[in-house]
């Protein structure tokens, strides 16, 4: 009897033992989702908020100092990043890279300086494919740093090197030669880009106009005008700040909803695309997650290598963007029917090919239609305005894939569908509507030259 109780009391300790064991493991695994959670909304909430007020104060100072900027505080915030030993230091480091990451979306209004509109789409084709070509190779190269001892504080250290090297060649740009040969190339291939009086000039250091005359047309009943004027970096923040919530107001006081709503419907529905990709490829084609990784692998190669058919594309549209985005658009919606009623694996494989290179065209075409009426001159603002909205995009589509998924595994493309229709609806009603405001923004901008 004494050996049969001391072998039921060592069992109960063994399994109180065992049972306090998984309630640590389970409180750490908890931890570690809501610090994931924490960190990634913090990223995401304050990306949203400074995308637009960022890219509207490059606009203000520059696109050199902004871009510089941008580049050295993202170098610390990795940097602090790597250096985290706690959970309240990791979350902050996030609030660095948050609130300045914000490099590409600053270099996409800067080529839009620096080129004619009628190349726009070209080169920001070819700036789309290789920033894809980033995003491809940079999972592969933070894996295989973070397989080795203390990976993840090296992967922190490599991408703060990179954004110190790339705040080094900003620095060494040639910008006086660069910016000068821009501005006689586009003064002589499209002389109604270039400026409103003749005596402007690029400021040499900051890469963006100085003295000159912006113009952005918004129609809320009445057309207004604005004269920006840039603002030295060395100057108060308070006058800074004003420049830019002027810009953002105006912004979001003109007629471009339509563009922005647009951007929205399909940034949701391409995101409800990819959102339950790989546990649909296993549910209904019974597919391992190393084959549908090389699926997902494949497309996303593609779309990198469709931004190289973007100038082509629009020279066969004859540049007629909103056409182009109306096309672009119908093929996404019909991609993503087919993808959900996709009988088997090859219709996938179909379906991806051309999904890939639709959503590639569609986001030129709408960046490009948002330069085209806002003004390439508020190109910083405009810009960060679309990438707030796709921040939107990406808080909603988890939760509405979450609640579509319950129905079916189809259920998140379905929806994606439906969404896409509302932005071919919307396209259909407003871009007649656009072909009159660029009639008329046209005619007042040669009225202005005139007067002048």
């Amino acid at each position: 009897m004494f050996v049969l109780s001391l072998k039921t009391s060592c069992k109960e300790r063994v399994s109180s033992s065992l049972k306090t064991q998984n309630r640590v493991l389970n409180i750490s695994l908890s931890i570690h989702s809501c610090t994931k959670c924490v960190a990634g909304s913090t990223y995401g909430i304050l990306q949203f908020f400074s995308s637009t007020i960022v890219g509207s104060w490059s606009d203000v100072v520059g696109r050199r100092d902004s871009l510089l900027t941008c580049l050295l505080i993202s170098a610390f915030g990795y940097s602090l990043l790597g250096t985290s030993t706690s959970i309240a230091l990791f979350v902050l480091a996030r609030i660095p890279v948050g609130l300045f990451k914000h490099s590409l979306s600053i270099c996409r209004a800067l080529l839009s300086d620096l080129v004619s509109e009628s190349e726009r789409p070209l080169v920001m084709g070819h700036y789309n494919a290789a920033s894809s070509v980033g995003f491809i190779l940079g999972p592969v190269v933070g894996g295989y740093l973070t397989e080795h001892e203390g990976g993840f504080y090296m992967s922190a250290f490599t991408c703060a090197s990179i954004f110190v090297l790339n705040a080094g060649l900003v620095w060494m740009l040639p910008w006086d030669e660069t910016l000068i040969q821009c501005r006689e190339t586009n003064s002589s291939n499209n002389p109604r880009n270039c400026c409103h009086d003749n005596h402007c000039n690029k400021s040499a250091q900051n890469g963006s106009h100085a003295n000159r005359k912006h113009t952005l047309t918004g129609e809320t009943g009445a057309r207004k005008r604005l004269q920006w004027r840039q603002v030295s970096p060395l100057r108060p923040v308070w006058r800074q700040l004003t420049s830019v919530g002027t810009r953002i107001r105006v912004v979001f006081s003109s007629d471009m909803w339509d563009l922005f709503l647009v951007r929205l419907l399909m940034g949701v529905a391409i995101m409800l695309y990819y959102s339950n990709f790989s546990l649909a490829m296993e549910e209904r084609f019974s597919l391992k997650p190393k084959t549908t990784g090389y699926l997902i692998s494949y497309s996303s190669l593609l779309g990198a290598l469709a931004g190289f058919l973007v100038g082509p594309v629009t020279q066969l549209y004859r540049r007629n963007m909103a056409a182009l985005l109306l096309h672009s658009t119908i093929l996404t919606c019909s991609l993503i029917f087919l993808y959900a009623a996709a009988p088997s694996v090859w219709q996938v494989l179909l379906t991806s090919t051309f999904f890939a290179i639709s959503t590639t065209i569609g986001r030129t075409c709408i960046t490009d239609l948002e330069l085209q009426k806002g003004g390439v001159q508020a190109s910083g603002t405009l810009i960060g305005a679309g990438q707030s909205v796709t921040a939107v995009g990406r808080v909603l589509a988890p939760l509405l894939s979450g609640l579509a998924q319950e129905f079916s595994p189809c259920g998140p493309p379905s929806l994606g569908v439906v969404l896409a229709l509302a932005a071919v609806a919307l396209l259909l009603v407003r871009i007649p509507k656009w072909d009159g405001a660029g009639t008329s923004k046209a005619a007042g901008l040669e009225k202005t030259r005139k007067s002048e």
